[in-house]
């Protein structure tokens, strides 16, 4: 079958159908290689192997893919030399230490792995790097995968990316875009009106996620004459890297209590030309700022307010959930972000405004593609529409996705994953070996290890999340919080759940696996004569 076959066209859809089934054939195998939620080992193992798969560059590869020429297993492989497995580490899963190494795909193509020379074909190239991705990965479905707020993507979502990669429409002119350009606009301002059920005109516009869309919120207050950003403690480190693209000052920082930005302070410190950034949902710990209260201060001082909704923004789908978002449809901007309460694959973030003109901060002109004679004549401006200019049809998956939920559908599922956390967290608090930072205000737990307080401190707690990982067993975040002595930082670990079909009973083994390594890892660093 020829590998330079297209997706779209007659026969297009076809060539995918013969195509996609290799793939996931390949991505199941990686699966079980790997057997766990991570691959072990660390950097070094992960790049072993793919010295292993690929074999080494130069000439004593050269003939790899020749009949008869090496093949990476044998002494292929033992010219590799991965890394050896971690210590503990469970054999049987891909470990990518020699065991693993061993079961390496033949080379991929003669000379520069990377960039072969001479192809094997579609079906081979698909199935054993879908294989090696795989093996590879973090598994964000895994319970025990709960670092960050990395969601498994819906199936539903997926599909339709395959549909949209292979329609390719590029999202910055309506000639090459028609349909795609309208169901964007419809998508957006149904996230317009969820945000702001009440303004005349919102408008939302499609982001690559809160990076950008943060960065669009003080785009916009620039725009409009306001230049000081000011944020809590715990905002988002998007914020600062977003005024310093835009030439403007460095944030003022208003202190936090609990992770949530203090009102008082702010009111202390607020004056008119400021644009506040709020955070609903932070990184550490998914806690809110209080909304009303930050936007009263807002108009009281005439400042601007855009909120960074990332994480939290979606519980609007959800009636129980959604009044915690009260004071959003107050803010001046708001990000939202589907990949994480919203299940969909990366990037799909949203930047909602409460007066569209706002967004004319983003026209641009470019003759070839939005002329002031074509848009006088109907043809709509998709240029302006984003700081981008070719950009994905990321609009579809996530209109795909709510088609077939309902936002009722999308809300239930991140009421499940947040009674999950609450759940959790009476576990942790129940949990001889462990220490609850606080309740979850969303689907985020914050924990410590019990023997950290007693001996070992942060290093103790950082040498926990390592250790989990390098074993290929768990991988849970860390979060630094102002709660040693004197308002100190303390390190703690935290696990982000973002897989709505769990129970808490999923990751009670977490929490145990957790105490457990926190002791190992303490009477091996009073053993160790240097601390690591």
């Amino acid at each position: 079958m020829r590998a330079d076959g297209l997706a779209g066209g007659e026969g297009g859809a076809d060539r995918l159908g013969e195509l996609i089934p290799v793939a996931l054939r390949g991505m199941a195998a990686g699966v079980a290689e790997r057997g766990g939620p991570v691959p072990a080992g660390g950097p070094a193992a992960v790049a072993a192997a793919l010295v292993a798969e690929r074999g080494e560059p130069g000439p004593a590869v050269a003939g790899a893919a020749e009949p008869g020429g090496g093949d990476f297993g044998g002494a292929g492989l033992h010219r590799a030399a991965p890394a050896p497995a971690p210590e503990g580490g469970e054999r049987g899963r891909a470990d990518f230490g020699p065991e693993g190494a061993h079961r390496a795909a033949p080379a991929l193509a003669a000379g520069n792995g990377a960039l072969p020379r001479r192809g094997v074909g579609a079906e081979a190239a698909l199935e054993q790097l879908s294989r090696l991705l795989a093996a590879g990965s973090a598994d964000p479905a895994d319970p025990a995968c709960a670092a960050h707020l990395h969601c498994p993507p819906l199936a539903v979502s997926v599909a339709a990316d395959v549909v949209a990669s292979a329609l390719n429409p590029s999202m910055d002119s309506w000639d090459q875009a028609p349909v795609a350009s309208e169901l964007e606009r419809e998508f957006t301002t149904g996230i317009a009106r969820l945000c702001y059920p009440g303004a005349a005109r919102p408008d939302a516009v499609v982001t690559t996620g809160g990076t950008e869309s943060n960065l669009l919120g003080l785009l916009l207050a620039r725009e409009n004459g306001v230049l000081q950003p000011v944020c809590g403690a715990n905002a988002h480190h998007s914020v600062a890297r977003a005024a310093w693209l835009l030439g403007l000052p460095a944030p003022i920082v208003v202190p936090c209590e609990g992770d949530r930005l203090l009102p008082d302070a702010l009111d202390k410190i607020l004056t008119p030309g400021c644009v506040v950034v709020a955070t609903a949902g932070t990184t550490n710990t998914g806690t809110l700022d209080p909304l009303p209260e930050i936007a009263a201060i807002c108009r009281r001082h005439e400042a601007r307010l855009h909120v960074d909704a990332a994480y939290g923004g979606m519980a609007l789908c959800s009636e129980p959930l959604k009044t915690k978002l009260d004071g959003l449809d107050l803010a001046d901007s708001v990000a939202l972000d589907l990949h994480k309460f919203g299940w969909q694959p990366v990037a799909a973030g949203l930047f909602a405004a409460r007066e569209a003109a706002d967004l004319g901060a983003l026209t641009v002109r470019a003759e070839y593609l939005n002329a002031d004679d074509d848009t006088e004549a109907g043809l709509p401006d998709l240029l302006g529409r984003s700081i981008r200019t070719s950009r994905r049809p990321d609009a579809f998956r996530m209109a795909v996705t709510v088609h077939a939920l309902g936002t009722d559908g999308l809300g239930a599922l991140v009421e499940r994953c947040c009674a999950t956390a609450t759940e959790l967290a009476r576990r942790v608090e129940d949990h001889p070996g462990l220490r609850l930072w606080g309740p979850p205000e969303l689907s985020t737990v914050v924990l410590r290890p019990v023997v950290a307080d007693e001996a070992g401190g942060d290093e103790l707690v950082a040498r926990v999340r390592r250790a989990l990982l390098e074993a290929g067993t768990a991988v849970i975040g860390r979060a630094a919080l102002p709660t040693g002595p004197g308002g100190a930082n303390q390190l703690w670990l935290k696990l982000t759940l973002l897989h709505p079909h769990t129970t808490a009973a999923d990751y009670l083994p977490l929490l145990d696996r957790i105490a457990a390594t926190a002791g190992a890892e303490l009477v091996a660093g009073r053993e160790s004569p240097v601390a690591s």
